[in-house]
């Protein structure tokens, strides 16, 4: 079963193979995601669960995951789960977010919008809408499943 759906009554998360389990996923840039990977599993103990070509790894610890893409500097972002895009994203706008981007469908079974936060943090709030196999639109899954 996924994640926690939040707040009691609020529906569970729908399993997808293509995302971590984890409800809140940071999302960290680095110039070379390959590089970062590997570094990553050697000295902290992560674990790839999921490759897209070589700009992009879902790593797992635990019950935690991280995901890795390519960018430069000090680029970081917060993926969290949800189980009502739509109305997270309406209850965020309620509150003033500024919407980089409004709730829209991927071939990776996600329905997503991004917000920026009060002091400009950027968030992907994601919805699973089904479970997609990652070979399916490029991904590939290496190890861990959670």
């Amino acid at each position: 079963m996924g994640a926690p759906g939040g707040p009691e009554g609020e529906r569970p998360l729908i399993d997808n193979r293509s995302v971590p389990g984890a409800s809140i996923i940071p999302v960290l840039a680095y110039p070379d995601v390959v590089t970062a990977t590997e570094w990553l599993c050697s000295a902290f103990g992560f674990a790839v669960r999921l490759r897209i070509a070589e700009h992009r790894a879902q790593l797992v610890f635990g019950d935690g995951a991280v995901i890795v893409t390519q960018g430069h500097g000090h680029q970081c972002s917060v993926h969290v789960r949800v189980p009502d895009a739509d109305a997270h994203h309406a209850r965020a706008a309620g509150f003033g977010a500024r919407m980089l981007s409004p709730p829209s469908d991927y071939p990776y079974g996600e329905r997503q919008y991004t917000a920026e936060d009060v002091a400009g943090h950027r968030w992907t709030f994601s919805e699973s809408l089904t479970d997609v196999d990652p070979a399916e639109w490029g991904g590939e899954l290496v190890g861990a499943t959670s």
